[in-house]
């Protein structure tokens, strides 16, 4: 019988759980669960005898992919799948898929609720401001990017976006200005929303030369990946600019001089957060589960990145 192994440190919502197992079952395969776990040797021991596997944010290592003897297909559940390494996986003839855009509204909601929590300094009682009419550029205009625009337009925000790959006109026909290149976003726009994946152009790539041209006061929020922020220069950035936050789905290395220098200018989540929902849990958990089905059965591989 076909295993699939569902693998998440942060679990899936039970109602979740339900969903996949029944998709599993229903094509005659056996579910296996490793919920909650928190010692890397149990995602490795776990994943010897299955065929498939659902992760996270779970690190899905050289170690973990090479110790699974028949292993097909990883899927994660989410749009990054930077916490897989896909050569590994490409060498041991492992298909890898993401279900992008199954989180999207959730991650753009959590963009929202840190933007509010924050210029509302931190619901503490005194007086902060509002986003309605405050200028929002999206940096990468993909699923989440889109929500982001949606959810603006209802606070009475002016949007702007850049995305080198998504046409002027699919971004203004959504009443979005579309803008020419990061610099003219970073420029013009109070409030920055980070959506670019992580990978070796974009890596570092939020650095100080596009931070040092948002107006003051300024607002980066991250719900990307961690390693797309060239750190010293954001912290270069705080010194510099007295009025320049940042709020961030992902702790960053050196949150301590954050805590230690800069209070009431930041907040980060203590675990990623942008998925964590009932709804966002059911979508992408159910869509890896039916692109494993949809593999083994009728080798389809739609959602593949490592080809």
């Amino acid at each position: 019988m076909i295993k699939v192994l569902v693998a998440t440190d942060k679990p899936f919502a039970p109602i979740a759980v339900k969903g996949i197992r029944q998709v599993i079952e229903e094509a005659g395969f056996e579910l296996v669960l490793l919920e909650g776990y928190t010692n890397q040797d149990d995602f490795v021991k776990a994943i010897e005898n299955v065929d498939a596997v659902v992760v996270r944010s779970d690190k899905t290592d050289k170690a973990v992919i090479d110790n699974g003897k028949n292993l097909k297909i990883i899927v994660r559940a989410g749009a990054g799948y930077d916490n897989i390494d896909l050569q590994a996986a490409k060498d041991k003839g492992v298909c890898v898929m993401n279900t992008p855009g199954q989180n999207s509204n959730a991650v753009a909601e959590l963009a929202f609720g840190m933007m509010v929590y924050y210029i509302r300094n931190f619901f503490n009682g005194k007086s902060g401001t509002e986003l309605k009419g405050k200028k929002l550029g999206i940096h990468a205009y993909g699923a989440v990017g889109k929500n982001v625009a949606r959810i603006a337009k209802g606070f009475g925000m002016a949007v702007y976006a850049f995305d080198p790959f998504i046409s002027k006109e699919e971004i203004e026909k959504d009443g979005v200005k579309c803008v020419d290149s990061a610099e003219e976003l970073y420029t013009h726009c109070n409030f920055i929303s980070l959506h670019i994946p992580a990978n070796s152009k974009t890596k570092e790539s939020i650095n100080h030369g596009l931070l040092s041209l948002m107006p003051t006061p300024g607002v980066l929020v991250n719900t990307a990946r961690a390693e797309v922020i060239h750190e010293a220069d954001l912290l270069k950035i705080f010194e510099e600019k007295k009025g320049f936050a940042y709020l961030s789905d992902i702790e960053p290395v050196n949150k301590g001089e954050f805590e230690a220098r800069f209070k009431g200018r930041y907040f980060f989540t203590p675990k990623k957060m942008g998925a964590q929902t009932e709804e966002a849990n059911i979508n992408a958990g159910i869509a890896a589960a039916k692109q494993i089905v949809n593999f083994i059965k009728n080798g389809d591989r739609t959602f593949q990145v490592n080809k």
